[in-house]
């Protein structure tokens, strides 16, 4: 039972690997003996962790990775599968939540850009991923998504549109790469202290709107959410595919 977590040996490729939740996993996934593939759209931020992985002992590989540029992905599957030898794990985990005034003063440019980075990146790279891991015997694929996929608000709505659609990517793509033993699951996170939130966090007149609906009573660690992506990424979820798990500290309907 000792070995369902285990991760060893995997090539686990994370994008938004360089910062919050991104790098807590890559962190923690390179400590348990995964080969990380730190991607991030800057080189330098990669490399930056992927040295701190290395000086732990660890085995990471940076790559500058524009999830929003359809184009150039096969390059960065390619790179890894070249590097590696295959990709066991992919998290898709780079995204973006700007805040739009309103849905009238929502411009195509930050539609396009909130839709490219949250779905249609998530979309090509499970593809191609899906892809390889076919010809290697299989492999996890795994969608970071929000609770505000399910609990969209005004000042959300296109990155809840976003994120609804990467549920709906989930299901669908576990569906089609079942057969070729690819698994396709979901992490919908809450709140976590990451810089992405640092402003609501800090803001002392947002912060107990943030905190009063938590059944734990604050937000979560970046640390807090590799749990779940482990239980995906390794054999003690062989029989999950499809599913979709939240991971919020309790927050009430």
């Amino acid at each position: 039972m000792s070995d369902l977590f285990d991760v060893a040996e995997k090539v686990v490729m994370i994008t938004g690997g360089s910062r919050g939740l991104g790098r807590a996993m890559s962190r923690v996934f390179a400590a348990r003996g995964a080969k990380v593939v730190v991607a991030s759209r800057k080189l330098e931020a990669c490399e930056k962790v992927a040295d701190e992985i290395r000086a732990a002992g660890g085995d990471a590989l940076p790559l500058a990775c524009h999830v929003g540029d359809w184009s150039s992905l096969e390059g960065v599957v390619n790179a890894v599968v070249a590097h590696y030898g295959r990709i066991d794990v992919l998290i898709n985990n780079a995204g973006m939540s700007p805040v739009a005034p309103s849905l009238l003063e929502t411009s195509e440019a930050l539609f396009d850009k909130i839709i490219s980075i949250n779905l249609k990146g998530p979309l090509r790279l499970t593809a191609l991923a899906a892809t390889q891991m076919a010809q290697t015997g299989g492999g996890s694929i795994i969608n970071l998504s929000s609770l505000a996929s399910q609990r969209p608000s005004p000042l959300t709505t296109t990155y809840s549109a976003a994120k609804a659609g990467l549920n709906a990517l989930t299901a669908a793509s576990a569906q089609e790469y079942a057969g070729v033993g690819v698994r396709v699951n979901c992490i919908v996170c809450g709140t976590f202290n990451t810089d992405a939130a640092a402003a609501m966090l800090e803001n002392p007149d947002i912060l107990p709107h943030i905190i009063g609906p938590i059944a734990l009573q604050r937000v979560g660690d970046p640390e807090e959410v590799v749990g779940a992506a482990l239980y995906f990424a390794s054999d003690a979820s062989s029989y999950t595919t499809g599913s979709c798990l939240t991971v919020d500290g309790g927050v009430r309907p």
